[in-house]
């Protein structure tokens, strides 16, 4: 097992009580501005990879890691008075290093084999999830993005995207600005910020979800 292999099946393990620690560390405010709903674009798989786990950096079967800057991404689902949801399945996809969704309607051609391109896991008690991913990059028209959606009993689907602060595609993205409440637009947009403590050289981004009282059926 090599290094990058360590920290993808174990290391992940250790790494994630940091990471549900810093999840679990948000403040419990008396009302929490709903994740606001994104189109979900024309590349949700069209068919689910047979590695579809919360590593997308490293592909079954595949002895190299994807290209790009390897980016933790974590955060927990929660109501909007702060209770964690539990049982809820959270997915993620995006576009490799090149630009290109693993998709049958992008450039497949050139696409990055070693990038899983979708992953999905379910929360655990605390609503806490976490993903090893990649750095989002430009895709043509579209700002860096990582689209993500939340389905589970008690609650209808929500799609959105996360996007990364300080990038000057944002004031542009035509997504992300339709979004026009201006708290609910900022909630999209986090810091990709370094994470050494959570492996080396790579980055760590915060995202968490929020639902809506019109999403839940309870």
């Amino acid at each position: 097992m090599n290094a990058t292999q360590h920290i993808t099946r174990r290391g992940l393990l250790a790494g994630g009580a940091a990471l549900t620690g810093l999840a679990a560390a948000s403040p419990a405010w008396a009302a929490l501005v709903p994740t606001p709903r994104q189109t979900e674009g024309p590349f949700y798989p069209a068919r689910i990879p047979l590695d579809a786990d919360a590593d997308l950096v490293q592909v079954a079967g595949r002895a190299q890691a994807a290209k790009g800057t390897v980016s933790h991404v974590f955060g927990r689902v929660l109501t909007e008075d702060g209770r964690p949801m539990r049982g809820v399945r959270v997915e993620i996809w995006q576009c490799d290093a090149n630009g290109v969704y693993h998709h049958p309607r992008d450039r497949l051609a050139d696409a990055d084999p070693n990038f899983q391109g979708f992953g999905r896991t379910t929360v655990g008690d605390d609503g806490g999830y976490r993903f090893r991913t990649i750095r989002p990059v430009p895709y043509p028209g579209r700002t860096p993005h990582i689209h993500f959606a939340i389905a589970g009993p008690g609650m209808r689907r929500l799609t959105t995207q996360l996007y990364i602060a300080g990038q000057p595609g944002n004031a542009r993205d035509f997504v992300l600005n339709r979004v026009r409440d201006p708290d609910a637009r900022a909630s999209l947009i986090v810091p990709f910020e370094p994470a050494p403590e959570i492996e080396p050289e790579a980055l760590g981004a915060r995202f968490d979800i929020v639902l809506g009282r019109n999403l839940l059926n309870i």
